[in-house]
Order: structure tokens, then C-alpha cells, then sequence
């Protein structure tokens, strides 16, 4: 097996695994349902075609630097009104819909090289645009670090690659443990999340729970140039500055 890591980063991305109705919250890393979403999307894929293979690679996300929550509002209404009325034909109720703001995450993909090979080369040229969790939410290229023969699983990936976060967070928290979110294996304890898709049909769009584990680890990046003679502190948290959230993730 050889591993295909990518980088997710860009103004904003939302991933959410249960929200419905007129609250859309996000997690505070990218879900399983999500990436799988976006490597179909490259591949030119419709929410009709089959994903049983992208089912089985095995998949890990390292928070490279923690964003912050920021809530936003939105409706929706029509062009058309009424017939006789100033009032529109359709409003819809106001939603409101959160976002990671500043979000780097490092992702790994685990399987047979051919499978890697095919992903890396559609995520270079992708068939249809990509996107961190909503539409709304373009990530920064190259989204693919290509496939590294060098490890030998997701986790070793993770444990060892050099950090990725931006080079001003790098200098003001050089110090801080990274947490990954991973596959959970063998018999090892694990929470459950339900970011497992079955199908992405319009017509019956379907989610499983999927075991994972999380933990964190030592900086591997920490005598990277950029992070020398750097200033310390702890690393800011998810919460929103300034207003109340929400969420709570404060």
C-alpha cells in the first residue's frame, strides 16, 4: 500500500455530517462523506454513479492549524412575485450556516497505487470543480501532495509528515500537539460519526456511522525553518472572536 496525502485550505470550508433544516454546522475537521465527495467530483462523477471503491480507502485528517467558527445568515427568496403584490412568490426561512475560517487540514488515503495514481492525476485536472464541504467553499491548488511511497499507512503519514500550516501560525505557536482523526482499527477504543456515504443519490441520499479515533501527537515539524526562533503561545480555538457562538466549541 502506498498513500495519496492532500491539503485543505482556503478562506472558508463548512463539513457537516447531521445538519439539517435552517442550522448547517460544521465539524471541526473534514469528514470521510466529504472527501469522498470531492475525489468523485474530480473524477467527473454524478451523484448517480456508483462509490463502492472510494468506500474502501482507508482515510485520516490532521488539523495542521485550527480555524475559528464563524456563523453567517442567509435566505433565499424568488425573482417572481405575486401576482398583484409587491411580496415575492417563494421566501425561504433564514438559515443559519457555520464555517472554518482560516483552516489548514492535511488528509491521507490509503490503497493499491493505481487507485492513488488515478485520484492524484484527476485531483490535478479535475472534470468538475472542487470545493471544502459547500459550493461556496473553493480550496487553495495544488489540493494533491501526490502519492509518497515513503509511508507505509495513513497513520505513519500522519505521525511523520512535516507540518503544513500557514508560515505566520508556524511562528506564533511552534509548540503545539496536532490532533488526528483517523480510521479506527482492530479492537482499539473509538467514537462513532456518521460520515460514511452510501449513496449520494438525489433520490436517496444515505449516510453509515464510521468508527474513529482520535488522538494527538508530538509537532513533527517543529525544527522546520519557518518555526525557528518563533514565538510561543497556544494555539487560538475553535471558537469565534469577539461574538458568542453557538456551537459552543469555545
Amino acid at each position: 500500500m502506498v498513500v495519496l496525502l492532500l491539503q485543505f485550505a482556503g478562506p472558508m470550508q463548512s463539513w457537516g455530517d447531521s445538519s439539517r433544516f435552517v442550522r448547517r454546522e460544521t465539524r471541526t475537521e473534514p469528514t470521510k462523506s466529504a472527501v469522498i465527495g470531492l475525489l468523485a467530483s474530480a473524477q467527473g462523477r454524478t451523484r448517480e454513479d456508483a462509490i463502492e471503491d472510494l468506500l474502501g480507502l482507508r482515510f485520516g485528517v490532521r488539523v495542521e492549524q485550527r480555524g475559528r467558527i464563524i456563523q453567517d445568515f442567509q435566505t433565499e427568496k424568488s425573482l417572481a412575485r405575486k401576482r398583484n403584490s409587491r411580496d415575492f412568490d417563494k421566501v425561504m426561512p433564514l438559515t443559519y450556516r457555520y464555517y472554518l475560517a482560516d483552516a489548514r487540514f492535511l488528509v491521507a488515503l490509503e490503497a493499491e497505487r493505481a487507485v492513488l495514481d488515478g485520484l492524484d492525476h484527476a485531483l490535478r485536472q479535475p472534470r468538475w470543480p472542487l470545493y471544502l464541504g459547500r459550493r461556496s467553499c473553493p480550496p487553495e491548488f495544488p489540493v494533491t501532495l501526490g502519492v509518497h511511497d515513503e509511508y507505509g499507512d495513513v497513520r505513519e503519514a500522519l505521525e511523520r509528515e512535516p507540518w503544513h500550516a500557514s508560515r505566520w501560525y508556524m511562528r506564533r505557536y511552534p509548540e503545539q500537539q496536532l490532533e488526528i482523526v483517523c480510521d479506527a482499527v482492530d479492537d482499539e477504543p473509538f467514537l462513532t460519526q456518521p460520515d460514511l456515504p452510501v449513496t449520494f443519490s438525489q433520490k436517496d441520499r444515505r449516510y453509515a456511522d464510521r468508527a474513529v479515533r482520535r488522538y494527538r501527537i508530538d509537532n513533527p515539524g517543529i525544527d522546520n525553518a519557518a518555526c525557528r526562533n518563533a514565538g510561543g503561545g497556544a494555539p487560538p480555538s475553535f471558537a469565534s472572536t469577539g461574538d458568542a457562538d453557538p456551537m459552543s466549541f469555545a
